[in-house]
Formats: C-alpha cells, sequence, structure tokens
C-alpha cells in the first residue's frame, strides 16, 4: 500500500467529503458553469456597469478592490502553488519569504477590504444602486466578504499576532494534490480553523463565479485595469423645444394629406 493510500485510510468520512469532495464538485461547476455560461449568456458575460446611476463612491472602490484583488490573487498563487523547495533553491529563506509575503498581502489585503467595504455600501445605501441588485449579487457579495474577512483574519491571527504559521506545509500541500490529482485531505484536517473556513468559502466562491459578474475578469483584465471610466455628458442648459441648444434647427414640415376645406 502506498503512502498516499494508507494516508487516506487514516482520514475520516468528514475529511473526505469537505478536502476532497467538496472541491472536486467545486471545480466541475467552475469549469461546466463557465462553458454554459458562455454558450447560452453571452450577452450577459459583463460586469453591469452603474456608474450611471452613482460614481462618487465607485470611483475610489473599484479601483481599490480590484487592484487589491489581484495583487492577493499573485500572493496566493504563490504560496500555493510554488512549493518551498523552489524558493528556496532562489536563495529565498523561509524568514525572507514570511516577512514580504505578510507585508505584501497586508497591503493588498487592506485595499481590497476598502474597496469592497465601499461597494458593499454604495451597494446597500444608495437606493438605486439597491433597486438593481439581483439575485447573484445577493450571493456574490457576503460570499466574497466572507472569502475575505476570513483571509484577513487568518493573517492577523496566525501570522502576525501569532508568530507565523507555515500554511506552505499543510495548505498548499493540499492545494497542489487537488490539482495532481492525489488528494491529501490529511495535510488540511490539522490546518487552523480560520484557514479551513477560508478554504472552503474560497471553494464556494469558485462554485459561484459562472453564475454572476465575476465572469467579466475573463475579458481582457489587464485592459480592464487601464481602461477609463465611462464619460456622460451632462447637460448645462434645458434644450428649446426639445432639442439640445447647439443642435441646427429642424425645417417645420408641412402636412402632406389633403387640406381640411376652410
Amino acid at each position: 500500500m502506498s503512502a498516499s493510500t494508507s494516508s487516506l485510510t487514516a482520514t475520516t468520512g468528514t475529511d473526505l467529503l469537505l478536502w476532497v469532495a467538496v472541491p472536486y464538485i467545486c471545480l466541475a461547476v467552475f469549469v461546466v458553469g463557465h462553458v454554459w455560461r458562455y454558450r447560452k449568456d453571452q450577452f450577459g458575460w459583463t460586469s453591469r456597469t452603474s456608474q450611471l446611476l452613482e460614481h462618487r463612491w465607485l470611483r475610489w472602490g473599484s479601483p481599490l478592490f480590484h487592484l487589491g484583488a489581484f495583487a492577493v490573487l499573485g500572493g496566493h498563487v504563490v504560496g500555493l502553488a510554488v512549493p518551498a523547495s523552489w524558493t528556496t533553491a532562489l536563495g529565498i529563506g523561509e524568514h525572507t519569504y514570511h516577512t514580504v509575503a505578510v507585508a505584501l498581502g497586508s497591503v493588498a489585503g487592506a485595499a481590497m477590504v476598502v474597496g469592497l467595504g465601499l461597494l458593499s455600501a454604495r451597494r446597500l445605501l444608495a437606493p438605486r444602486i439597491r433597486t438593481r441588485t439581483g439575485p447573484g449579487d445577493k450571493v456574490l457579495f457576503p460570499l466574497l466578504a466572507a472569502t475575505v474577512a476570513l483571509g484577513v483574519a487568518a493573517t492577523v491571527v496566525h501570522n502576525i499576532a501569532g508568530g507565523g504559521y507555515d500554511y506552505r506545509s499543510t495548505v498548499s500541500l493540499w492545494f497542489r494534490g487537488l490539482f495532481l490529482l492525489q488528494p491529501r485531505p490529511e495535510t488540511i484536517s490539522g490546518a487552523p480553523l480560520l484557514f479551513q473556513l477560508h478554504a472552503l468559502t474560497a471553494c464556494l466562491l469558485f462554485a459561484a463565479w459562472p453564475f454572476t459578474r465575476l465572469v467579466h475578469v475573463w475579458s481582457a483584465p489587464i485592459g480592464y485595469l487601464r481602461r477609463p471610466y465611462l464619460v456622460y455628458r451632462r447637460k448645462t442648459t434645458a434644450p428649446a423645444y426639445g432639442r439640445h441648444p447647439g443642435a441646427p434647427a429642424r425645417a417645420r414640415r408641412e402636412p402632406t394629406g389633403p387640406k381640411a376645406p376652410r
């Protein structure tokens, strides 16, 4: 019996359900859902901009959230997908890696939290935005907020206040094992609760992804970061006779039908 098989037999049914079945189901929904959404709802493949309805909070909340989210995602890719032996081979020690990861992750996480807070408050407090909140948004925003809050809490409790937690020896091994088709639920079953909850909410977020506005991430994300906001022209004076002040006057059209007798 191989080492991986013996480790699986030592895990409980709950561990297999949470750390093997649930991630694979969410991953399958993520892939199939995107195919279905693209084939059935290409016109809805958008973030459904609401800038025309409210732009003051969006002006600050959207850049902070998107830039912070991309930085956080990049940090997760390095921390979860890159083995510790690779960074060590590059001459990056564990202490240096931990210090840089916590510092950069804290800045990116703070930007993402502030941006998401502004966008959530905007959706709750702006009446015109609140009325346009669909079922997908009602699922996405709480799930996204829970995932971000648990990630920040895990960082603060275990990596800042707790002196550091080596998640690359537990959570990272579980994450890479899923994609290598060699699941190792025992590696995350012993991780702190905050990391486990963060991983579960992230799986659920990926399952909900294709059915929400998050699909717009795949529509040229680099260009999205540097594109200008839509500019709407504001009327400064009331138009005369229902036309724009600068528009040329239209010639009056006479009726072409037979004239009524006088």
